[in-house]
């Protein structure tokens, strides 16, 4: 029997569940911390799910399993510009958001049944900049210069 890959990633950010779920899905958000790229997606169980590039390419896609405003989302993804990790096939990502008095607890989480995969080896580097770079911007008004293009 195999061993899954998984990365999961926690952290505590000075906001809101409504202002980090406005930060994960809205376009003018993502381009400031995730390396100017931004989702097209319905946000709803079944739709299509993609992150487009700043040239109008898609990095990643995959499908919306799981929606719950403010609180859950779970996205089937598959990287779509590394050759290794699309080989792969398709992954499972997280997010939790919790409210934590006056703050929030966000937890991510990124799986794929494949041991020693390439694909969570690449989150593993990507997750933890993108992820100080929005509870940057969630506390400060202003994400790190590393996540920007």
């Amino acid at each position: 029997m195999s061993t899954p890959s998984k990365f999961v990633y926690v952290t505590y950010i000075r906001t809101t569940p409504a202002k980090l779920w406005q930060a994960l899905k809205e376009p003018e958000f993502t381009r400031q911390y995730f390396f100017s790229t931004w989702q097209d997606c319905e946000w709803k169980v079944g739709a299509a799910w993609k992150i487009v590039t700043p040239d109008g390419g898609v990095a990643d896609s995959g499908e919306v399993l799981e929606i719950e405003p403010e609180r859950r989302l779970v996205l089937k993804w598959r990287s779509e510009h590394r050759p290794e990790a699309h080989a792969e096939g398709y992954s499972r990502m997280t997010y939790d958001i919790e409210q934590e008095g006056n703050d929030v607890k966000f937890t991510v989480t990124h799986e794929i049944d494949v041991p020693e995969s390439k694909l969570i080896k690449g989150v593993s580097g990507g997750w933890p900049m993108i992820l100080s770079s929005l509870k940057s911007l969630l506390e400060t008004g202003e994400a790190l210069d590393v996540t920007k293009d």
